[in-house]
């Protein structure tokens, strides 16, 4: 079981600082520095591309540009590089949602990958015209991704449930090879959606024992329907712990109190429980200082003081980060879903850095399966270490998912 590294758009801004436009008006937090305009985030793509990240997580939402037509313009800007693209099921028709993840797959040549968001922020969601619950929004998911998967097999589909009635569905061709689906949620509405629809499940960051329980109960729905997992964190990785962890000062020292309380206030009003579960970590304590803000050695929570969603941090060397990942792939955790503040520079601080050490510890599709140096810590040696003799670069980096 290999580890696949993918990275961030961040297709809402981005900048030295944490930049908050997630879930929420653009009041909350600091501007971004870098607005996302389609060069940029190339940049960051080429970056991650480069860097031997497979693909790139590009979220949804009022708060951030399109991902379909802004990943769609990317795929001139890039090779390889696969597209994790989010969306939101219950503003579109499982039909043509399954048309345009076959269209895509056909123009892209293989490289998307699909991230369903069912929603969790009851603002949000009615800004798309979406006025169901919490709970009645999976249960549309659930017959949403029925239908798609349907769909994808190239017969025409009826259908008939609760949320999409659907007559002689079908698409022009049968997408090849078929999108992985990628679905997030931690209630008890979400689990068994996810058990019986989703290729990877992802969670947020939680410390790896809250990660394992989650991992537990997934399984045990799915029973013999396999199923892989996945993590999204930030990562703030540097030569030695102390520059990490006073880079993550650094991101703690610029937030104000009142941004924090005002981003506190709106996601506890969230009916995520995921959210809800980010937000028990730190417990909006602003207080507590950089170092008090580390629920498990090395991963920091005070991201999530004034970010919606993914909160947390792996902060350490080089080493201790791979350390980390390490705990989490021997829970069971196959795919990394990675971001730093800035994206761009953060792509190469983790793969000239961490994604190396990864190699020469046999995790990464590709790698040896031991190294008998020590681990390099020069950025030279950290660069020659990534190909082997002869090799091309991404020779050490897994494929698709």
């Amino acid at each position: 079981m290999s580890v696949v590294l993918h990275w961030f758009l961040p297709t809402s801004g981005d900048g030295r600082t944490v930049v908050e436009r997630f879930h929420a008006n653009r009041s909350l937090g600091a501007a971004a520095l870098r607005e996302p305009d389609i060069d940029y985030l190339a940049q960051i793509a080429q970056a991650a591309e480069h860097n031997g990240f497979s693909g790139v997580l590009t979220p949804t939402g009022t708060w951030c540009e399109d991902a379909w037509l802004t990943t769609a313009a990317l795929l001139a800007r890039t090779s390889t590089l696969k597209f994790l693209v989010a969306f939101r099921p219950g503003v579109i028709s499982p039909t043509l949602a399954a048309q345009m993840a076959a269209t895509y797959q056909r123009i892209s040549r293989g490289r998307l990958l699909l991230n369903v968001v069912t929603g969790g922020d009851e603002v949000e969601q009615r800004r798309f015209g979406d006025w169901l619950d919490h709970d009645r929004r999976y249960a549309r998911t659930d017959e949403f991704l029925h239908v798609v998967r349907a769909v994808w097999s190239g017969r025409p589909v009826d259908f008939s449930g609760e949320h999409y009635q659907v007559s002689g569905a079908t698409v022009m061709a049968a997408p090849d090879p078929v999108p992985p689906i990628y679905f997030g949620g931690s209630s008890d509405a979400a689990l068994p959606v996810a058990a019986r629809r989703a290729d990877v499940y992802l969670t947020w960051g939680e410390p790896p024992a809250q990660v394992a329980e989650k991992i537990g109960r997934v399984r045990a729905l799915a029973g013999d329907r396999p199923i892989r997992f996945g993590v999204r964190l930030h990562t703030i990785s540097r030569d030695t712990s102390a520059e990490a962890w006073r880079e993550a000062e650094k991101l703690l020292e610029a937030l104000d109190p009142a941004q924090v309380a005002r981003a506190q206030e709106q996601l506890r009003a969230s009916e995520s429980v995921g959210q809800q579960r980010m937000v028990a970590l730190h417990g909006g304590d602003l207080s507590r200082g950089v170092r008090g803000l580390e629920v498990h050695p090395g991963l920091w929570a005070g991201i999530g003081l004034v970010r919606g969603g993914a909160g947390t941090a792996l902060v350490g060397s080089h080493s201790e980060v791979a350390d980390l990942i390490e705990e989490y792939h021997r829970l069971g955790v196959e795919e990394f879903v990675l971001s730093g503040y800035p994206h761009l520079e953060e792509a190469y601080w983790f793969g000239e850095g961490v994604r190396p050490i990864l190699a020469r510890r046999g995790l990464l599709a590709g790698s040896p399966t031991a190294h008998d140096g020590p681990e390099l810590s020069d950025p030279v040696g950290r660069i020659a270490a990534r190909v082997p003799l002869g090799g091309d670069p991404r020779e050490a980096v897994g494929g698709g998912s």
